[in-house]
């Protein structure tokens, strides 16, 4: 069994040759070698087909975020210019906007699973190797800084990573696998699903992330192995039907996308202790795995992203491309054949990403002497408080601690005296009460400069469908939000 999904089921055999009868579908309409051809729409078996097809015909995919509004996913569309748009129905008319709001001419298509096909026979459709490295996808940033960016992705990079997590993560054929984040994002696609693929293991595809459903789908079906972000993480523990025991099968458990507060890993590791967790760290220009965590490495550094896995070189440095000593501050940057090729149509950004010779991650962090690296703060969520440089996880962390704190972001917000005050956006668990000055009693043990000087209670933090709390809409809804405690 390789795929199942809703009440349709994919042994290997068939499953390849749905994607070859997806394949030939493509190449009836138009698509060749090196096309671009984009999808939009929730987890499903057409979507994973479709995947694999167009890797078959040597075309390149596009996957695109479907909680983006029409005008986003054109300019996706513009830029990447693909001959066709997969989508479901559910995102038709966005779709067919956009496609109405671009200037090359797209066919947008309906995202269905093969009906029928033939046995597939490999003495008949084997192919020649393409030459590698070759194109294999356009995965766009998140965006959360400016317009998005599209890493290039190759054939030979992937199976780089693939390598990686198999043997990082310790991937087995008998695993049976739960995908419930969503594949557009190469976190549940180049991580889990695509090495899962290339091993031979059972795969449950679930169009969303619900709680509830993905508790039930474990438990129902004897899974072992399951990646989510630390939100869905903490939203399994504090559900109010949560028993542990409905996870008893267990053995594998994931977490990415962004920090795992230390405090939240610790429950998480008491609530399930046979539950053995892998920290995954990277973003989607390196495939995306770079570090990760062992759970044998959890007690003695649970903050920790743990080392560079199999294929990726890993440094922290200062502005002049010189190693930082351990334990001090600096530029997370990489050496990895996982990498991307380039920036899809822009020269100028994949020249200052691999600026002397390595690739800029973006994120600060420490690496001791053994090699483990700690995630201090993305540069861009760095906090200037009085002169002084503040990191949001630091206070993030700190804040935890409070019993009634069931998620929390720390951005800075603009000051005229401190030029960015620290300010804590918090979601209380249900039930719980806290008050401003709780909050600050907790962080009295750091220095005034990182202190909040004001506190938001809200009732959600804004995020992806990847889990990743988007600072920057945050900081736009704190600046314009009337109900902020202040010091």
């Amino acid at each position: 069994m390789a795929i199942r999904f809703a009440d349709r089921r994919w042994t290997y055999a068939d499953l390849v040759a749905a994607a070859v009868a997806f394949a030939d579908e493509l190449t009836r309409k138009g698509v060749h070698a090196g096309n671009r051809v984009a999808f939009l729409g929730r987890n499903s078996d057409a979507y994973a087909i479709g995947y694999l097809a167009v890797q078959y015909l040597g075309a390149i995919h596009v996957p695109i975020n479907f909680m983006l509004r029409e005008h986003e996913v054109a300019y996706i569309l513009n830029h990447s210019a693909p001959r066709l748009l997969f989508t479901d129905d559910e995102f038709l008319s966005v779709a067919e906007g956009a496609v109405a709001a671009t200037g090359p001419h797209i066919d947008c298509v309906a995202l269905r699973p093969p009906e029928t096909f033939a046995p597939f026979d490999f003495d008949q459709k084997e192919r020649e190797p393409a030459e590698l490295p070759r194109p294999a996808q356009i995965a766009y940033t998140s965006g959360t800084e400016s317009a998005p960016k599209g890493a290039l992705l190759s054939d030979q990079g992937l199976v780089h990573q693939y390598l990686s997590c198999i043997a990082v993560g310790e991937y087995l054929e008998s695993d049976i696998v739960v995908h419930a984040l969503p594949l557009y994002h190469c976190a549940q696609l180049h991580c889990f699903l695509l090495p899962s693929l290339f091993l031979g293991s059972e795969n449950i595809i679930l169009d969303r992330v619900d709680i509830a459903e993905v508790t039930e789908t474990i438990e129902a079906n004897g899974a072992t192995s399951f990646f989510a972000p630390p939100t869905v993480w903490i939203g399994i523990l504090g559900y109010p039907s949560f028993d542990p025991r409905r996870l008893s099968t267990l053995r594998k458990g994931y977490y990415g996308a962004s920090i795992m507060p230390t405090e939240v890993i610790h429950r998480m590791r008491e609530q399930l202790p046979w539950l053995r967790f892998w920290n995954y760290y990277g973003q989607t220009e390196i495939g995306p795995l770079a570090t990760a965590l062992r759970p044998e490495e959890h007690e003695e550094r649970p903050a920790s992203a743990g080392r560079p896995v199999l294929f990726v070189e890993t440094r922290v440095v200062n502005d002049d491309m010189n190693d930082v000593e351990p334990g001090a501050v600096g530029e997370i940057v990489h050496r990895s054949p996982q990498l991307l090729m380039r920036y899809y149509r822009d020269h100028e950004k994949t020249a200052a990403a691999f600026e002397g010779g390595w690739f800029h991650s973006g994120d600060l962090g420490v690496m001791d002497s053994q090699g483990y690296i700690t995630i201090v703060d993305r540069k861009k969520d760095m906090i200037n408080s009085g002169g002084e440089n503040v990191a949001s996880r630091e206070v993030e962390e700190a804040i935890y601690r409070h019993p009634a704190v069931d998620e929390v972001a720390v951005v800075g917000l603009p000051d005229p005296k401190w030029v960015e005050r620290v300010c804590a956006a918090i979601v209380l668990k249900p039930h719980s009460s806290a008050t401003g000055e709780d909050i600050l009693r907790v962080c009295e043990d750091m220095a005034p400069f990182k202190r909040p000087k004001a506190v938001a209670f809200v009732e959600s933090l804004p995020k992806n469908p990847s889990g990743k709390i988007l600072k920057r809409e945050l900081r736009l809804s704190l600046s314009d939000a009337e109900s902020i405690w202040t010091l």
